[in-house]
C-alpha cells in the first residue's frame, strides 16, 4: 500500500498527467500573441472605431485572455469593465435555435414539420414569382415551409418589418404572437428550400414556436431552460433596473468621430433600455456578457454537456453545427460558409481567412459582437463591441485571426 504522502501525490501526477491530455488543457495556447491582443485592440480604439472592447479567449476549461479596454460609455466616462453588458443582437439566433433543438429532444416538434401545423396563420401562403412573364405575381409554394427552413434561412421569409407594423424593431411595442401573424400574411420571397437569405422575421417565427409547443412566454423559456441553468446570471431580454449601469451604450461614426447611436437602429435608443416594450426579439433581442457566452459556448462545444448536466444530445449539437445549405450559392455573411441550424459554420478555406479553421462555427451581431467556437482546437473567442453602423470588419478580423493562431506553443 502507498504511504499517505506518496499516496497523494501519485493522485496528483495522475490528475495532472490527465488535466494535460484533455484537449484544450491548460498547454497548448501561445501567450505572446494573447498578450497583445489589448494593445491591438487599443489601436482601433484610438482612431475611433469603437469605443472600447472585450475580448476573450478560452481553450477547453481554461480562459487564456480577457481583457476589458476603453469606454462603455464615453459620454457618461464610464470605463469598459470584463463584465459590461452588451446587446449581441443576432447573436441571439442560435440560442432560440437551442430552444428549438431542446423541444424537438422532446417530442413537442419535429424540424421537419411544417410551421402550419403549429401555426395554422401560415397556411396558404404564397411566393413572389421574380422572372419570367408571370414577375410580380403569386406562386403556390412547392412545400410548406418547414421549422428546419427557417433555422437555416431558406424559408423565404421577408426581412423588412410588414408595413401595418414597420417600426416595431425599434418600438419593441407589438407583442410577438401579433408581429408572427403579420409575417405570416408576407409571401415568400422564392421557393422554400431553394435559395438563401437572412431572415431576423423567420427567427421571430421560431420563437412563437417555442410559445406554441412549451406553454411558456418565450423569453421566460429560454431564462428557465438556458440562462438559469447555465449560470447566465446578466443575460436578459428586458434590461432590469439593478443591470443597466452595466450596460454598454451604442455608438455610430460621423465625421471620423463616435456619436451615440440614433433611436431608429435595432432596439431603439440605446439610452432608453428598452423600457415599456413587450416584443423579446428572438432574433435579436438579448443582452449578454462575455462569461455568460462562454457558459453557452462552453456547452456546444462539450457536446451538449456543461458542468455535468447534459442541455442538448450530441445528435442535436451534431445537427447544428453541420452544413445544411450545400449547394445554395451565396450563403452566409463571409465567403467559405454554409448555415447550419442558426450557426454559420467554415466550410471553405475562404473563410479560414477570417480567422476560422474549417468546422469552425458562431455568430457575429448587428453592433458588431462576435462568439465563434472551433471544435478541432477546442478553442472559443468572443469579442463584444458596440457600433451600429458597421465599419468594423478589419477589428473582427484581426481579433479572430490572433485568436486561431494563438493555438500552440
Amino acid at each position: 500500500m502507498l504511504a499517505p504522502v506518496r499516496k497523494a501525490s501519485f493522485y496528483l501526477l495522475l490528475f495532472t498527467l490527465a488535466a494535460a491530455a484533455q484537449p484544450g488543457g491548460p498547454a497548448g495556447v501561445n501567450p505572446a500573441i494573447l498578450t497583445q491582443i489589448p494593445q491591438r485592440m487599443k489601436q482601433f480604439i484610438d482612431v475611433q472605431t469603437v469605443p472600447g472592447t472585450v475580448t476573450m479567449v478560452a481553450r477547453g476549461n481554461d480562459v487564456a485572455e480577457f481583457d476589458a479596454v476603453g469606454m462603455a460609455d464615453t459620454e457618461a466616462v464610464r470605463p469598459m469593465q470584463k463584465d459590461t453588458i452588451f446587446q449581441i443582437m443576432s447573436m441571439t439566433k442560435p440560442v432560440t435555435a437551442i430552444g428549438i433543438m431542446m423541444l424537438a429532444e422532446e417530442g413537442k416538434l419535429a424540424l421537419r414539420d411544417p410551421v402550419e401545423q403549429y401555426l395554422p396563420e401560415f397556411r396558404n401562403q404564397r411566393v413572389t414569382t421574380n422572372t419570367g412573364p408571370d414577375a410580380g405575381r403569386l406562386a403556390v409554394p412547392e412545400h410548406a415551409i418547414t421549422i428546419r427552413d427557417l433555422m437555416t434561412h431558406t424559408a423565404g421569409i421577408q426581412d423588412p418589418a410588414p408595413a401595418a407594423i414597420h417600426d416595431y424593431p425599434q418600438l419593441m411595442n407589438v407583442p410577438l404572437d401579433e408581429v408572427v401573424r403579420h409575417l405570416a400574411r408576407q409571401p415568400l420571397l422564392f421557393q422554400p428550400g431553394t435559395q438563401w437569405s437572412y431572415s431576423s422575421p423567420g427567427i421571430e417565427i421560431l420563437g412563437r414556436l417555442i410559445e406554441v409547443c412549451s406553454g411558456q412566454k418565450y423569453e421566460d423559456f429560454i431564462a428557465s431552460r438556458i440562462f438559469r441553468p447555465l449560470e447566465m446570471k446578466d443575460s436578459f431580454f428586458f434590461p432590469p433596473a439593478d443591470k443597466i449601469a452595466r450596460i454598454a451604450m451604442v455608438y455610430v461614426q460621423r465625421n471620423g468621430k463616435l456619436v451615440r447611436a440614433p433611436a431608429g437602429i435595432l432596439g431603439g435608443d440605446p439610452a432608453k433600455y428598452r423600457q415599456g416594450a413587450v416584443f423579446p426579439a428572438p432574433g435579436w433581442g438579448m443582452y449578454s456578457t462575455a462569461e455568460d457566452l462562454l457558459h453557452l459556448y462552453r456547452m456546444m462545444l462539450n457536446r451538449g454537456v456543461y458542468q455535468g448536466r447534459r442541455y442538448l444530445s450530441p445528435y442535436s449539437v451534431q445537427m447544428m453545427t453541420e452544413a445544411h445549405t450545400a449547394g445554395i450559392r451565396p450563403v452566409g455573411w463571409m465567403r467559405g460558409t454554409d448555415y447550419g441550424l442558426a450557426w454559420e459554420v467554415v466550410t471553405d478555406p475562404l473563410g479560414e481567412l477570417a480567422g476560422h479553421l474549417k468546422g469552425t462555427y458562431g455568430h457575429g451581431g448587428a453592433f458588431g459582437t462576435q462568439g465563434w467556437i472551433d471544435p478541432a482546437n477546442g478553442l472559443i473567442s468572443i469579442l463584444l463591441i458596440q457600433r451600429a453602423d458597421g465599419g468594423t470588419d478589419s477589428l473582427r478580423n484581426v481579433f479572430l485571426s490572433m485568436a486561431e493562431s494563438s493555438v500552440g506553443q
